[in-house]
């Protein structure tokens, strides 16, 4: 009697999951004698309920005598702990003792497969399942077909589907859901329409397919539908889940705070998934103030990283970078999304040196950085000319296997490019060259224009073109430039109507500009002003600009003074169209017309762009102004400075003493010119560097005439190539030459 009592006690504490000390010590008072296969199950399925499953193990292992119930409580328990892999090796083990499955093992083991999408072993219990003639069984049947879906097989998943002779709600909610997933949006619709009863799960997993193939409209009506429809349907938190994600991708705001209105009259609550979505809904929509205030009063518990990292990237769009980085400062787990969000959002709003200094911190202690962290700091590192820094980046992408990537790829070449080191970048395109998408290709034809070699340029889009590479409307910019930049005339005006009659690319501002730049440059300055007023859109500043620009080169003041009024009323801050204008008067000897625009300038308030240049040298960043008074080394640069403007001028060189506007003496027009900003930071590097090193100085500005000229004669003098980028191309100085030939 004390025995059967205490097997009766082991059981409600086993069905009860609880109460471990009292079940082990009942069962330590039943004699060992006493002791059958169902006190031992009782023991065993208390443990294994509690999530105790080394005792599981233990006890299980001492059992003297185990039946089908001994092996499914192991099967369920290690499956409820998630330890797929164990709970369907206990399956087999259990089979090859020559054990039968009940439903129960069945169900629960299938259940691991497909959370293992293990598709091998799930073929093989379907086998025991069909043995066992237990096919017609609805819950077996519909784990069947629930482990087909998830290990992908849906031909399988519909093969067993139609075979069974009876269907459960839950049989048609798989299938729907798994061709859902599988983007079959059309076959998922059409069983839909075809089932017999509907619960919320069915109308969620049209819902969420439409949301996650990207039919977000189609989502959002599928929605409306059934609240129209079935008035008894509540949606749960995985209906408004995807309502709010398709609203934050069609940017509907207005739709995505009447769901938000919905969920506070319903009284669902706002906690974990939901309140997630409405902060990215919110978020991703532009209402960064709305996420905030759904985010302050949510449980930080709740959030996931995606809700933080959505509100980060809105406060990144609307370039309010320190709520940006308040956001990103306060996520616990931050992932590499998050971390390269943060990058990517500093790149984009012009903080570089922030973007470097927090990709250094990822490095220490963040996640590895992925394609996309790399591209966004190779765009940094081509920003800033960081060529030392740019070759890290290079070698930790190939260490991590990521130059291959597309994006990486492309950022490697226009780092090269941008940094001035023109070969490696075309070392790079080779490598990649094969794969042959347009954004490679542009990337170098756009390199090899802005460096001045525009033969180069036009023969590698004329390659293109035969290898079969569709170019698209960045490509003409480029290759339009670089027959701007080389003077083909004839070969630009050729590519500019092959872009609109071969490759139905229409014009856009950016290909006018460079029709405008190609015409004027060459001296056609009449066919240019013509061809801006036939333009079917206004002409902006940089058509404007660039009309501007020639006028000094072709000494036509008359057409300057209408491109610099036209530019003016674009753009009335515009302080280069003063100085462009100034420098066509001082050109064409007008002084006094020169000095009025000046005037003019500083009774309007405009501000003169403050020219500056950089260099690196030895890992850090050397920047220089126009009479630099700042830099530790000054004493020092200012005497190589004087010396280097000695020696250029007795080799011959002539300061252009015309393009100072400052009414002083000769003497100290000369003084200002020797301290331009790309002269010092040479300077600079002539002392920092050893002989015989390129330099590679950057400039925010167009470099003017004189520097121009005495940077030709510095490079022959002091037996250094120079490399200047300046606000619209690469200078590649050596031997007293530039591989612009004098014509930028």
């Amino acid at each position: 009697a004390s025995a059967y009592l205490c097997n009766n006690l082991l059981s409600y504490y086993a069905a009860a999951g609880g109460g471990l000390r009292e079940a082990r010590r009942l069962f330590d008072e039943v004699p060992a004698a006493q002791r059958n296969v169902f006190t031992w199950n009782s023991l065993l399925s208390t443990y294994a309920k509690s999530g105790r499953l080394a005792d599981a193990r233990a006890v299980f292992a001492e059992m003297p005598e185990r039946d089908a119930v001994s092996w499914t409580v192991m099967v369920v328990g290690l499956n409820r702990a998630r330890r797929f892999g164990e709970a369907v090796e206990a399956f087999l083990d259990m089979v090859g003792d020559g054990l039968a499955p009940t439903q129960f093992t069945l169900t629960n083991v299938l259940s691991s497969c497909a959370a293992a999408e293990a598709g091998g072993a799930g073929r093989r219990v379907h086998s025991f399942v069909v043995k066992l003639g237990l096919g017609g069984c609805v819950p077996v049947a519909n784990s069947v077909l629930n482990m087909y879906g998830k290990c992908g097989d849906a031909e399988t998943a519909r093969a067993v589907f139609e075979q069974m002779p009876a269907r459960s709600v839950s049989s048609w909610n798989a299938m729907v859901s798994l061709d859902a997933r599988l983007g079959r949006m059309d076959l998922a619709l059409s069983l839909f329409e075809s089932m017999p009863d509907r619960t919320i799960v069915s109308w969620n997993a049209v819902i969420t397919g439409y949301n996650q193939n990207g039919f977000d409209a189609k989502a959002l009506w599928f929605f409306s539908r059934m609240l129209r429809d079935s008035s008894s349907m509540v949606p749960d938190e995985f209906t408004i889940t995807s309502v709010l994600s398709a609203c934050a991708n069609l940017r509907m705001v207005s739709i995505g705070k009447q769901v938000h209105a919905y969920i506070l009259r319903s009284g669902m609550p706002c906690v974990g998934q939901v309140t997630n979505a409405l902060i990215s809904m919110y978020a991703k929509s532009g209402s960064v103030e709305n996420a905030r205030g759904v985010m302050d009063q949510a449980v930080v518990a709740d959030l996931n990283v995606i809700s933080f990292t959505a509100l980060l990237e809105g406060y990144v769009k609307l370039g309010d970078m320190k709520r940006a980085r308040e956001i990103f400062d306060i996520m616990s787990n931050r992932d590499v999304v998050a971390w390269t969000a943060m990058i990517v959002g500093y790149e984009q709003n012009g903080y570089n040196d922030e973007a470097m200094e927090l990709f250094r911190s990822m490095i220490r202690s963040g996640p590895d950085p992925n394609s996309y962290t790399l591209a966004a700091v190779l765009s940094v590192c081509a920003s800033l000319a960081c060529l030392n820094y740019g070759k890290q980046i290079h070698c930790k992408a190939i260490r991590s296997l990521q130059e291959q990537s597309s994006s990486v790829s492309n950022a490697i070449v226009t780092m090269y490019a941008r940094s001035g080191s023109l070969p490696l970048a075309r070392r790079v395109f080779d490598r990649v060259r094969w794969r042959k998408e347009t954004v490679t290709w542009t990337s170098m034809i756009v390199a090899l224009a802005q460096h001045g070699l525009g033969g180069d340029a036009v023969g590698l889009f004329e390659e293109m073109l035969r290898v079969g590479v569709k170019p698209d409307r960045i490509t003409y910019v480029g290759v339009l430039s670089a027959c701007t930049h080389a003077g083909f005339v004839d070969q630009g005006r050729m590519y500019y109507q092959q872009m609109q009659d071969k490759h139905g690319i229409v014009p856009e501002m950016s290909h006018y500009a460079c029709m405008v730049d190609l015409l004027a440059r060459s001296g056609l300055l009449p066919e240019a002003q013509e061809f801006i007023r036939q333009m079917p859109v206004e002409p902006d500043a940089i058509a404007w600009g660039a009309l501007l620009s020639a006028c000094r080169v072709h000494k036509d003041a008359d057409l300057a003074e209408l491109a610099a009024e036209k530019l003016l009323s674009i753009d009335p801050g515009n302080s280069g169209a003063y100085s462009a204008l100034c420098n066509v008067y001082a050109a064409c000897g007008r002084w006094g017309d020169a000095a009025k625009a000046w005037k003019r300038r500083k009774d309007g308030g405009v501000r003169k762009e403050t020219g500056f240049s950089w260099t690196h040298v030895r890992g850090r960043v050397h920047v220089f102004g126009a009479d630099d008074t700042l830099h530790p080394q000054r004493e020092a640069v200012y005497r190589m400075a004087a010396k280097m403007w000695q020696d250029i001028k007795k080799a011959g060189f002539v300061p252009d003493l015309q393009s100072v506007l400052h009414d002083v003496d000769d003497e100290l027009k000369e003084e200002m010119l020797s301290r331009h900003s790309e002269k010092l930071a040479i300077a600079f590097g002539l002392l920092a560097t050893p002989e015989g090193t390129t330099l590679r100085v950057m400039k925010n500005l167009r470099v003017c005439n004189d520097c121009h000229t005495a940077i030709k004669f510095i490079s022959k003098v002091a037996d250094r190539e120079i490399i200047l980028r300046d606000a619209t191309r690469f200078h590649h100085f050596r031997d007293g030459l530039c591989s612009c030939k004098d014509y930028w």
